[in-house]
């Protein structure tokens, strides 16, 4: 049996997500924001396919620039300095602040990985023009945008061993491909990438896209455990929201 997340409605999902992540930006409280951070590793665990590996791999990129915003916030926010002698100046608020900003991007980390994690491309799109009203040529231009996406990793891999097959191969037997090489990968990719959306489009264009109504083969189901998840999800992050706004830091991003 798939998990329960993956059999739900994903316009509703991604409106859960959408009112979740700006709910999240009005919360400064660090505990607060811990939890929900904890809460929603649970749920992804326990709700899609992700093993705890493969969780952690997703969540290499939230946890980076979280990083980055504590270094950021510690390094030049004015406050008390915590750590004398050092060459920089390490404020306690701009510490506290950091740490704040981090978890949020932890906690709308998780629930993007839960939503894309559970979320079929095909039923997105066929959701998205079913039950949000949202135009076929805009729900197929999403479609193909995420197929090419999924194929750039793979399209880099094939370039980057071609630059290898052609490279020099230094003492110790490897190809030497330095910083010109990593450009012209990049390069390369966006030239892939424009390639095959020009492609793209033209395959739409030439099946009719936009030429009028279109049917559904394959409806995705809206019923009342949809509404369920949508009101349990957005009323444990309102209550969070409100205790952790009652509760206050005496934290200020200005």
């Amino acid at each position: 049996m798939s998990p329960s997340l993956e059999r739900r409605n994903p316009t509703v999902k991604l409106a859960v997500l959408f009112a979740c992540s700006l709910a999240t930006l009005f919360i400064l409280n660090p505990l607060t924001l811990g939890v929900l951070t904890v809460l929603a590793i649970i749920a992804v665990l326990t709700t899609t396919r992700l093993t705890p590996g493969r969780l952690l791999a997703a969540s290499v990129p939230f946890v980076a620039f979280g990083i980055g915003l504590v270094l950021v916030n510690a390094l030049s926010r004015p406050g008390s300095e915590i750590l004398e002698g050092l060459p920089v100046r390490v404020t306690g608020e701009g510490l506290a602040i950091g740490f704040a900003l981090a978890l949020r991007t932890t906690v709308i980390g998780m629930l993007s990985i839960a939503f894309i994690a559970s979320t079929p491309p095909r039923d997105l799109m066929t959701s998205l023009t079913q039950h949000a009203r949202l135009s076929p040529r805009f729900a197929y231009a999403l479609l193909a945008g995420f197929r090419l996406l999924q194929l750039l990793p793979s399209e880099w891999q094939s370039i980057r061993a071609a630059q290898a097959v052609r490279a020099p191969l230094g003492r110790d037997g490897t190809p030497r491909t330095g910083v010109t090489a990593f450009g012209a990968a990049a390069f390369s990719l966006l030239v892939v990438s424009i390639r095959s959306g020009e492609r793209i489009a033209q395959a739409l264009e030439s099946r009719g896209l936009g030429a009028g109504p279109r049917t559904v083969w394959r409806p995705v189901a809206l019923d009342a455990r949809d509404a369920a998840l949508a009101i349990v999800v957005l009323c444990a992050f309102a209550l969070a929201a409100t205790l952790g706004i009652a509760a206050g830091t005496g934290l200020s991003l200005v």
